[in-house]
C-alpha cells in the first residue's frame, strides 16, 4: 500500500499555483499577436547597380498595437543586404538561410490593424518566384521559445517590373517567343509512335492484337515467380479481376515469362501476338524490364479505370540497356517526403526502367532515417523548428518556419519504413544507395551528436558521451559554407568521427539484411567542405604531430577518406561519393589545382560528377576522372539537375545557377561526348558550339569506367509532394531514355549538319511520344501524377491568334471573356479570329491545366 503523506501534497500544490501563477502572467504579457506579411519585388538594378528592392509589408491584424521594441520576425532567404535599416527595423544574417528583422531605437512598432512597409535593399536579381523570402514566424522577447506563425502572401510583381523581364530576347514570358520554340515540333500520326518506352533495341510491329483480360493466364518458369505476382498485381490495377497464376504451360489467352540463358543479364524479348504474349529473359530483371514494356504498350488511359478487355499491339521486341547503373537521387533531407510518395516515385522509376535509387538523407537541414543505436540522429536532426541554442532540434530552413514537428521541415523514416522502402524497391529490382553526407553538409548529425554528448555527461558518463561526437569545441576555426553555415563540418581529426560512420554503416547494414535488399555501397558525400575548416582543431594539431603523411588541412581530406575506404571495404562494400572525395588539391602556376587523387583510382571509387558548369571550366572534369581510373556517375547539372527551372519564366519555380533543364535537356546528353551537343550556358541562354580547346576527351579506358547516368533532385523547394513530381516529371523521362537506350545516330555522326536534322526529327518523335502516351498514361498511373503541363506558345498572325504546345497531344483550351480557360472553355483547333485579350492554356487528360498565357488581339 502506498502512502501518501501531507507534507508532500502540500508542497506538490503550492508548486502547482505558483505555475499557474507564472503561465498565467505570461500568457498576460504575451498577447497573440496576428501578424502576416506580403511580399513583391519592385525593382531590378536598383540605383543602377546589381541589387534588387523589394517591399515587406508587415501587416498587423492584432487589436491591440505591436510595441516598438521586444519582438522578432524570422524568416529564410538568401544574399547580402547593404541597407539593412528601413522604417525603424534592422535586417540581419544568424546562420545557414535564416535572417531576423527587429525593431531598432527608431522603431514606433506597428499599430494595431495597420501595415509597415519595409524597403528591402537585397543583392543580386529577383527573376523567379523561388526567389521570395519564406517561412516567417514571430517571437516575443517575453516568451523567446514560442514560435508564432506568420503568414505569408505573394502579390505578382507590377506590369512593369514583368515587362522587363519578358523583353529579354529569349524570355518565356513572351508567348511569342514559346511559340517559336514549339514550332520545331510537328504532328505525328498515333499509329506512327514506337510503343515501347525507353526506346528498344529493336522494335517490329505485327498484325492484329492481343485481347487482355481477367481470363488470361499468367505462366512463370520458378525463376520468375517473383515477376508473376508482380505482373497480376499491376494487371489487376487495369482489370476487373486479377489474371490467374497457372503451373503448367496454359493454351490460349496467356502471358508466359520463359527463361533463355543466351539474353544478357537485364535484357528481354517481348512477342505480342493475337495468341499470346511471351517474355523471355536470362534474369528476373530482365523479365522485370519486359514486364515494364508490355504496360508501357497498353493504351495510356488504360489505368483510368477497370475494364473488361484491353487490347494490346501485336509486337516483336529484342531490348537491353546501355548501362547497368541507371539512377535517380532525391534529397529529402532538406525538405522531407512521406513514405508513401518515395514508394510513388519508386514506382514510376520501374516503369521506365531506371534501377538506381540515390536518397539522399542526411545534410545540414535534416536526418532523416532511424537509427536505432543513435536515436538522436532523427530525435533531433529530423526536426526543424524555433530554438535559441540548437540543442533540441535544428533551426529553420528553406521556409519550414518556427513550428516544430511539421512537413516538409520535418520527419523521418523509422526503422520500419526503411525497411518496407527497401523490400519495396528490391521487388521492382531497384537498389537503394543510402547516402551519409560527410565530412561537410553535416549540421544535423553534429547537432543531434551534441545532444548525445550533454545527456550523457549529465548523467555522468563521458567516454559514453565523446563515443560518438563530432564537433570539437577548442577548434576555433573559422569558415563559411556554401549555403552559408559555420557548423556544419566534422572534424575528421577525431576519432569520434570514425566511430560513428562505422556505427551508421552497421545499423544501416542491418536493415539492408533484414530487408533483403541488395546494399554494395554507401555514399559518403564528400561536396563543399569550405576552406578555413579544422585550421585551428587542437585534434588536427596533434594528428599533424603524429602522422608525417598529414602536412596540412587538405591532407586529412585523403586521410578521411582512406579510413573510410578501409572500413567498408572490411564490410564488402565500396565507397561512393560525390567528385571532391576522388580528387587532390596541388598547384600550378602558382594557383590552386585539382587532379584526380592517385590514392583511390583504380580502387572501385565510385564518383558523382556533377560540376560541368557551362563555362565554369570544369565542363570535362567528369572526363579526367574516368581517364584517371575512377567509376563515374554522370551526374551533370547543365543537363540532370531536375531542381533547376524549367525556364526563366518570372512563375516557374526553381533554381536557375547552373542553368535551365526541361525534358531536352536529359535527353539530348551524349555521355561519351557531352560537350558536343551543349546548347546553352550557364545561365540558360543559347549559345553557338561550345569551344572544346584544351578540353579532355574521353578515352576507351575512360569508357570503360563510365557505369551509368544519373537525374538528381534536390529538394529546397519541395514544399509538398506536388512540387516533387512536378520538378520530376517529365524531366525524368529524358533521362530514361539516354540511361537505357542506345545512343542514337545523331548523337554519333560528325557531320554537324545531318547531326542537327537528325536530332530535330528524333526530338518531334520523342515530344510526340510525350504528348500522346507516356504523359497521358502518367495522368492516371499509380493514382497519377502531378507532372508539369506546359504553357502554350501564342502569336498574333494576319489578325488572328495561333497556338501551339511543346507536347502535340496535350489539349489547348481558350478564353475571350477575361476569365482563365477551364476543361469546359473553347478547344483550340485552329487560329481565333476574336478581338481582345485571349487567355490559352494547355490541359491533360484529366482536366489538370497548366500555367495560363494571354496575348491581346486588337
Amino acid at each position: 500500500m502506498t502512502r501518501i503523506f501531507p507534507s508532500k501534497i502540500k508542497t506538490c500544490c503550492l508548486l502547482l499555483l505558483v505555475f499557474i501563477s507564472i503561465s498565467f502572467a505570461i500568457a498576460q504579457t504575451t498577447p497573440d499577436y496576428k501578424l502576416r506579411v506580403e511580399w513583391k519585388p519592385m525593382e531590378n538594378n536598383y540605383e543602377g547597380k546589381n541589387q534588387t528592392l523589394s517591399t515587406l509589408s508587415i501587416i498587423n491584424d492584432s487589436d491591440i498595437d505591436l510595441p516598438p521594441n521586444g519582438w522578432t520576425l524570422y524568416f529564410n532567404y538568401s544574399g547580402n543586404f547593404p541597407k539593412p535599416d528601413s522604417r525603424g527595423l534592422s535586417l540581419s544574417y544568424i546562420n545557414g538561410d535564416l535572417y531576423k528583422i527587429e525593431p531598432n531605437p527608431a522603431s514606433d512598432g506597428i499599430s494595431a490593424n495597420s501595415r509597415m512597409n519595409y524597403q528591402m535593399v537585397r543583392s543580386g536579381s529577383v527573376d523567379n518566384i523561388t526567389m521570395n523570402p519564406q517561412g516567417f514566424y514571430l517571437v516575443m522577447d517575453k516568451a523567446p521559445n514560442k514560435a508564432i506563425a506568420v503568414p505569408a502572401s505573394y502579390p505578382d510583381p507590377d506590369k512593369a517590373f514583368l515587362n522587363k523581364l519578358a523583353s529579354a530576347t529569349n524570355s518565356w514570358m513572351n508567348p511569342a517567343n514559346v511559340f517559336t520554340r514549339n514550332l520545331a515540333v510537328k504532328n505525328i500520326a498515333d499509329d506512327q509512335l514506337v510503343k515501347v518506352f525507353p526506346s528498344p533495341v529493336s522494335y517490329n510491329t505485327g498484325s492484329g492484337e492481343f485481347s487482355l483480360y481477367a481470363g488470361t493466364r499468367i505462366f512463370a518458369e520458378p525463376a520468375f515467380a517473383k515477376e508473376a505476382v508482380y505482373l497480376a498485381s499491376e494487371l489487376e490495377k487495369v482489370l476487373f479481376l486479377k489474371p490467374g497464376i497457372v503451373t503448367l504451360v496454359p493454351t490460349g489467352n496467356a502471358i508466359v515469362l520463359q527463361k533463355n540463358m543466351r539474353i544478357v543479364p537485364e535484357g528481354y524479348s517481348l512477342k505480342v501476338s493475337p495468341n499470346g504474349v511471351v517474355i523471355s529473359a536470362s534474369t528476373p530483371a530482365g523479365a522485370f524490364y519486359g514486364i515494364q514494356s508490355l504496360k508501357t504498350l497498353l493504351p495510356p488511359s488504360s489505368w483510368k479505370a477497370k475494364q473488361q478487355a484491353i487490347p494490346v499491339a501485336a509486337v516483336e521486341v529484342v531490348d537491353a540497356p546501355r548501362f547497368g547503373y541507371r539512377s535517380f537521387m532525391l534529397d529529402v533531407s532538406r525538405n522531407f517526403q512521406p513514405k508513401a510518395e518515395i514508394l510513388k516515385v519508386l514506382d514510376v522509376m520501374s516503369l521506365y526502367k531506371l534501377n538506381a535509387f540515390h536518397l539522399h538523407f542526411s545534410d545540414d537541414e535534416g536526418w532523416r532515417v532511424e537509427i536505432p543505436s543513435l536515436p538522436e540522429l532523427t530525435s533531433v536532426g529530423s526536426i526543424r523548428g524555433h530554438t535559441v541554442d540548437n540543442k533540441n532540434n535544428i533551426q529553420p530552413s528553406f521556409g519550414s518556419g518556427g513550428m516544430p514537428n511539421v512537413l516538409p521541415g520535418s520527419g523521418f523514416y523509422s526503422r520500419k519504413d526503411f525497411i518496407e522502402i527497401l523490400k519495396y524497391a528490391a521487388e521492382r529490382h531497384i537498389s537503394v544507395i543510402p547516402e551519409i553526407e560527410s565530412p561537410g553538409h553535416a549540421r544535423a548529425a553534429i547537432k543531434s551528436m551534441e545532444n548525445r554528448y550533454a545527456k550523457l555527461m549529465k548523467a555522468g558518463k563521458p567516454a559514453e558521451a565523446n563515443r560518438y561526437r563530432l564537433a570539437e569545441p577548442a577548434d576555433s576555426s573559422m569558415y563559411r559554407s556554401v549555403q552559408g553555415w559555420n557548423d556544419n563540418v566534422i572534424n575528421v581529426a577525431l576519432p569520434s568521427a570514425y566511430n560513428f560512420m562505422e556505427r551508421v554503416t552497421d545499423d544501416l547494414i542491418l536493415m539492408y539484411k533484414e530487408a533483403n535488399a541488395p546494399l554494395k555501397t554507401i555514399h559518403f558525400g564528400g561536396d563543399e567542405v569550405p576552406p578555413g575548416v579544422w585550421e585551428r582543431s587542437p585534434a588536427y594539431i596533434n594528428l599533424r604531430k603524429a602522422n608525417s603523411s598529414i602536412k596540412s588541412t587538405d591532407d586529412l581530406w585523403y586521410y578521411y577518406f582512406g579510413k573510410l575506404n578501409g572500413m567498408v571495404k572490411k564490410r564488402g562494400l565500396y565507397v561512393s561519393g560525390w567528385e571532391e572525395a576522388g580528387m587532390r588539391k596541388t598547384v600550378l602556376d602558382g594557383k590552386p589545382h585539382y587532379i584526380a587523387n592517385p590514392d583511390f583510382a583504380d580502387d572501385n571509387f565510385q564518383l558523382n560528377v556533377w560540376n560541368n558548369t557551362i563555362g565554369s571550366g570544369a565542363e570535362d572534369l567528369a572526363y579526367r576522372l574516368a581517364n584517371g581510373g575512377y567509376k563515374v556517375v554522370l551526374s551533370p547539372v547543365s543537363n540532370q539537375y531536375f531542381d533547376l527551372a524549367y525556364n526563366n519564366s518570372y512563375f516557374e519555380p526553381g533554381y536557375k545557377w547552373g542553368g535551365l533543364v526541361d525534358a531536352d535537356k536529359p535527353y539530348y546528353f551524349i555521355p561519351f561526348d557531352m560537350l558536343k551537343n551543349v546548347k546553352e550556358n550557364g545561365q540558360g541562354n543559347p549559345i553557338g558550339k561550345l569551344d572544346q580547346t584544351g578540353k579532355i576527351r574521353l578515352t576507351d579506358y575512360g569508357k570503360s569506367n563510365i557505369v551509368g547516368v544519373q537525374g538528381l533532385l534536390w529538394s529546397e523547394n519541395n514544399v509538398n509532394s506536388t512540387r516533387l513530381e512536378y520538378m520530376m516529371l517529365p524531366k525524368l523521362l529524358g533521362l530514361a531514355e539516354r540511361a537505357w537506350s542506345k545512343d542514337p545516330e545523331w548523337a554519333t555522326t560528325s557531320d554537324a549538319t545531318k547531326a542537327d536534322d537528325l536530332y530535330k526529327q528524333s526530338w518531334i518523335e520523342f515530344a510526340n511520344l510525350m504528348g500522346k502516351r507516356e504523359l497521358p498514361r502518367l495522368t492516371y498511373y499509380n493514382g497519377g501524377y502531378a507532372y508539369r503541363i506546359p504553357e502554350p506558345g501564342l502569336k498574333v498572325e494576319n489578325g488572328k491568334v495561333v497556338a501551339n504546345v511543346q507536347y502535340p497531344g496535350l489539349e489547348l483550351r481558350y478564353t475571350t471573356d477575361g476569365f482563365e480557360p477551364g476543361v469546359s472553355s473553347n478547344l483550340y483547333s485552329g487560329p481565333v479570329s476574336e478581338k481582345g485579350v485571349i487567355k490559352v492554356a494547355a490541359f491533360d487528360a484529366g482536366g489538370r491545366r497548366g500555367r495560363v498565357a494571354e496575348v491581346e488581339n486588337r
